[in-house]
Parts: C-alpha cells; structure tokens; sequence
C-alpha cells in the first residue's frame, strides 16, 4: 500500500544504549550481533531504507570522551556498510546532545569532529558514500548555556552549514536534520535559515558544494498532529500533519514565509 502511493518504507536498526564502560555516563548504541538477518528481513518485507542512532553527549569541556566518539563512529560505520550488504541505505545519525552547557563555538567543534570521523570509518569499511545519507543535528549552544537566548537561527544556520562543509565528504548523497528536542518552530526555521545560507553560496565557497539539505523530523513533522489523533479528532490530525509537511518543504528550499 505505501509503494502504491509513492512511499518508501524503512526501518530503525538499532536497538538500544548502554553505558560505554570508560564513561559510564555516555551512552554506547547497540544492535550489531543480529544486525544482517533482521535487515535481510525487513528488505524482503519492503524496506529499502535504514537508520541508526548514536546519541552523543556534548558539554563545554569534557564531554565527549574520545573513546565515547571512537566507538560511536565505529557503530555508525559498521552499520552502515552492513545495510549496504543487505541492499539498504542507511541513515547514519550522530545526535549530538544540547542540553548542557556547551557554547556554539563547542558545538561546531564536536559536530566537525564526530562526523569526520564517522566518514573516516565508513571509507574504512568500504562504504559507498553516494548511497548514504547523514541525519545530523543542528550546531547550537546548549541549553544551560547564557548565549542560548541571543543567538540567532542565522548563526545557528551558518555555524551549522560551516560544520557541514569542514566534515561531510562530497560523495554524500545528501543530509537529512533531525528536530531532537527542538520545538516545531525553531526546526523549521534552522532548515530554513541553512538553506538561505547554502543557496547564496557561490564557488568556491565550500557551502556551494553541500548535498541538499533537508528534513528527517519525527516530533517536529508530527507532534501536533499526534496530539489531536489522540484526542479523536482524525480530520484535525490529518490537517495538522499536511500542513506541517508543507511548511518543512517550504523550509527545505529556504522558502519558509517569516
């Protein structure tokens, strides 16, 4: 029914964290040991698509630990060339955490760092990066952070697109934002702020060169319309949900109407 109305389906991969055993407090995501039977399995039921989370904690000085990033990197890398071989394409999400007290200067250096070294491991697991895409979150400062109130969805737009640019290899098919705990307005207007930013780029500017930009929101696409699902009001979720997907699609081409 989906593939009749144009809709492909895909598949979460991975199953669950657990502390990393030199950093208790950093989470580990697991799911390899029966990782190709179940993607084997979800592509003869349809799926052509696959993602993978790797949270990862980001404070102003000691957090992440090299070894937490190391092994998330490597998780990404591993499941995404083993969704390859079962004929998926994988998602890699580095979901870099913004809830502690990091500035955005913090921000993009562990953004740069975390995705330069999941693309480092992919090329070492042979991985066809024209055949991935990368769901990262947005550079910003964290929420404890002073600076979180007056920076603007401009400076988080160009810090995000100056990350982008430093990390993400060109073969890359494309980059799909999270929301994470953003709310439906601001995920909406940091896509549509980065894309006013990549779209008036000229060469040789490296932000000329960035794959399109757009959105992999979960609450940011469907929370209200969730909401009034719940409620009973089926109309009521299904406008909500239209209507968001349009106001995404507008922001995915720096469209949005402010």
């Amino acid at each position: 029914l989906l593939q009749q109305r144009g809709i492909i389906p895909g598949m979460r991969a991975d199953t669950d964290s657990h502390p990393h055993p030199l950093s208790p407090s950093e989470p580990m995501t697991q799911g390899h040991d029966d990782l190709l039977p179940r993607l084997l399995a979800a592509r003869s039921a349809g799926a052509r698509f696959t993602k993978w989370r790797a949270p990862i904690l980001c404070d102003a000085h000691a957090l992440p630990t090299d070894a937490a990033l190391a092994a998330q990197a490597e998780g990404l890398a591993r499941f995404a060339a083993v969704s390859q071989q079962a004929g998926l394409v994988p998602i890699v999400e580095p979901d870099v955490d913004f809830g502690a007290d990091a500035d955005l200067r913090r921000s993009v250096e562990v953004h740069a760092r975390a995705i330069s070294l999941i693309y480092a491991r992919c090329a070492a697991y042979g991985v066809l990066l024209e055949g991935t895409l990368l769901k990262p979150s947005f550079a910003q400062p964290g929420l404890k952070h002073p600076s979180r109130a007056t920076t603007s969805a401009g400076e988080i737009a160009r810090a995000t697109a100056t990350t982008l640019a430093r990390s993400v290899p060109v073969g890359v098919a494309g980059v799909v934002f999270l929301s994470g705990g953003l709310s439906d307005a601001d995920a909406a207007l940091y896509l549509h702020e980065i894309n006013q930013v990549v779209n008036t780029a000229q060469p040789p500017s490296a932000l000329a060169r960035l794959p399109p930009l757009t959105f992999s929101f979960g609450r940011g696409l469907q929370g209200d319309a969730m909401q009034k699902w719940v409620r009973g009001d089926e109309k009521g979720a299904k406008d909500a949900f239209e209507a968001r997907a349009k106001t995404c699609s507008s922001a995915a081409k720096g469209e949005l109407k402010l």
